[in-house]
């Protein structure tokens, strides 16, 4: 495969490109590329136009209509479309790059399927090595074969260690190209304490890029005042009805399709209220390498939107130039035009979104599901690949919970799992041994564990979960959300310092563990949360992950993914850190034990 390497800036033509785009529209100068014969989703007008030609120079289309010879010499390459259809390049506007995968190995399925374009957040690499570590990994997005532009993290944390970005770094990262706006941020926390975050709003404004949104259970008042800040888009609408009630207020409103949850089916049903839908988006919100493997990725997502009712002009606007109008990149992405990026594929007709030729920034980079330009390889710095600072090996006396002194039976506060990402707060009366608290396998009561490895390297805190399921072991993670945690879950405090401390050696990374024996790891050493493995190898490792955990008695299908959201700030209720629990319902920490009676 060749390698792709853009040099110039990723935003603006120089005038030596403009100059040669008005040449070749004019006849006067020849295409590097022509597609000719083709049917065009022009997502302008929503039209499907019939025999058509795009003429592209360099990195840009200079010419699209139905008059292309005098652009097409003996050194352009011609494609013949033969009728079949060209749509723009999808774009995913919501996404997690920075989890499990390697932007490179990501790639080798991700820029195949017609997707050009990615917006992906990067919360997860800041709180780990703040502005140095963030800046080497949105090195790792440049001159790849396709555009990866990135938002800014705010970071709302419940962990003080790991909470916000300081307005000094967040300019210095307004002021890149690659940055389109500032991420999401939770309402709960904008309610609560606003001073802070209305600063790095007011700053991103000013720069003229977007703050993106997060309103998982905002009622209508307090909808509405969030928004009020400038918030622009929401993803976590789940059904029809909050689409509606998030378009009313002028949001773009994004469909999530991948790893997290899977919307598409349930919102569907907005197309039967006679609305227009052109400020809806369809994303990913992250994909598991599993999923991308087998199924693909925005390509994937487009052809269920439109199997699932969608009008296919209106499922590739979703994808394509809604999402370039929300970041204001549609003078750059999101249709076929002149001055637009040479951006798209084709496709056999409008409602099969299998991707025959792929065009990237002027390049054909994939044929028939073949990737013919390879993704670039990043060599990361050593403070990105050690990131895991405990100053020791943890032992099983860490994870002791000390009871109130002179207690035979204590009330305790203890994580309830309602659903496999959900928790509540409930009461539990344990009895109390050697002025300890134990696992209660019976009632399916086990210890939980964060520990901080990065600000405070071996602060910890002991709680209690029920629901889990786990009858055995521990499994451990180190990719905790929104925090720089160790997470762990355990019945046994020995299996749970085992699988603390082989994260330790690992430098990161997913461990189950049992008897003191490791059965299934997955090493995460970029970050703590990236594998360095071809993706072939870590989708294998993750499924021995998750079966290992399974087999523990962990009934939920990504045990992983479960795991590692109990640090975060955004999912209901009841949360923990390495400084203790947090009920989100008010954002203050609560104690682990209970006031008799209460």
């Amino acid at each position: 495969m060749n390698t792709l390497v853009i040099s110039e800036s990723m935003i603006v033509k120089s005038p030596a490109e403009s100059k040669a785009l008005m040449k070749v529209a004019l006849g006067q100068e020849r295409a590097d590329l022509a597609v000719i014969n083709a049917r065009l989703a022009n997502v302008y007008t929503g039209e499907i136009l019939d025999d058509c030609a795009i003429s592209t120079k360099g990195r840009w289309i200079a010419y699209v209509g139905q008059n292309p010879d005098d652009t097409i010499g003996s050194q352009t390459e011609v494609i013949d479309a033969g009728g079949q259809t060209v749509i723009p390049g999808l774009i995913d506007g919501h996404t997690h790059l920075a989890w499990l995968c390697k932007i490179d190995e990501f790639l080798k399925y991700a820029a195949k399927g017609g997707t050009t374009t990615i917006v992906s957040e990067t919360l997860e690499v800041f709180p780990v090595g703040g502005y140095a570590a963030l800046i080497d990994y949105l090195e790792s997005l440049k001159n790849q074969p396709i555009k990866i532009w990135a938002t800014a993290p705010v970071m709302i944390s419940i962990s003080k260690a790991a909470h916000g970005i300081s307005q000094k770094n967040l300019q210095k990262l307004l002021e890149r190209d690659d940055i389109v706006g500032l991420g999401e941020s939770y309402w709960q926390a904008v309610l609560q304490d606003p001073d802070w975050l209305l600063a790095l709003y007011g700053q991103t404004l000013r720069a003229g890029k977007t703050i993106e949104g997060h309103t998982a259970g905002a009622s209508e008042k307090k909808l509405a005042a969030y928004i009020a800040n400038g918030i622009t888009s929401c993803h976590e609408p789940i059904n029809a009805e909050q689409v509606l009630e998030r378009l009313r207020l002028g949001l773009h409103v994004m469909i999530r399709e991948g790893a997290v949850r899977k919307d598409l089916e349930e919102i569907v049903k907005i197309k039967d209220r006679g609305i227009d839908l052109r400020r809806l988006i369809l994303v990913s919100d992250g994909i598991s390498p599993a999923d991308l493997m087998a199924n693909g990725y925005m390509e994937a997502i487009l052809q269920k939107a439109i199997d699932c009712g969608f009008e296919p002009i209106n499922a590739i606007q979703m994808a394509t130039l809604n999402v370039a109008e929300h970041f204001s990149l549609d003078h750059l992405v999101g249709g076929i035009a002149p001055g637009r990026f040479a951006d798209f594929a084709i496709i056999p007709d409008i409602a099969t979104i299998a991707a025959q030729v792929v065009v990237s920034n002027g390049r054909v980079i994939a044929r028939n599901g073949n990737l013919l330009t390879a993704p670039r390889a990043h060599s990361y710095s050593a403070d990105s690949l050690n990131t895991v600072k405990l100053p020791r090996d943890l032992k099983p006396s860490d994870f002791k919970i000390r009871a109130p002194e002179n207690a035979e039976n204590t009330n305790v506060r203890v994580m309830n799992m309602v659903t496999d990402l959900v928790t509540a707060e409930i009461e539990e009366r344990l009895a109390v041994r050697d002025g300890q608290i134990f696992a209660d396998l019976n009632n399916d009561i086990v210890k939980i564990a964060a520990i901080d490895r990065t600000h405070n390297p071996g602060r910890l805190f002991v709680g209690l979960i029920k629901g889990f399921g786990i009858k055995s072991g521990a499994i451990a993670c180190s990719a905790a959300w929104d925090t720089t945690d160790i997470i762990v879950v355990g019945s046994d405090d020995g299996d749970m310092a085992t699988a603390v401390n082989r994260i330790r050696s690992l430098q990161g990374g997913a461990v189950v563990c049992q008897d003191g024996n490791i059965l299934a790891e997955l090493p995460l050493p970029l970050y703590g949360i990236v594998a360095d493995l071809k993706i072939e190898d870590l989708v294998q490792r993750l499924e021995n992950v998750t079966r290992a955990a399974q087999n523990q008695g962990i009934p939920f299908p990504e045990p992983v993914l479960s795991l590692i959201t109990l640090t975060g700030a955004a999912i209901p209720y009841l949360r923990i850190c390495e400084e203790g629990l947090v009920n989100l319902k008010d954002g203050k920490a609560v104690s682990l034990f209970m006031v008799q009676g209460r």
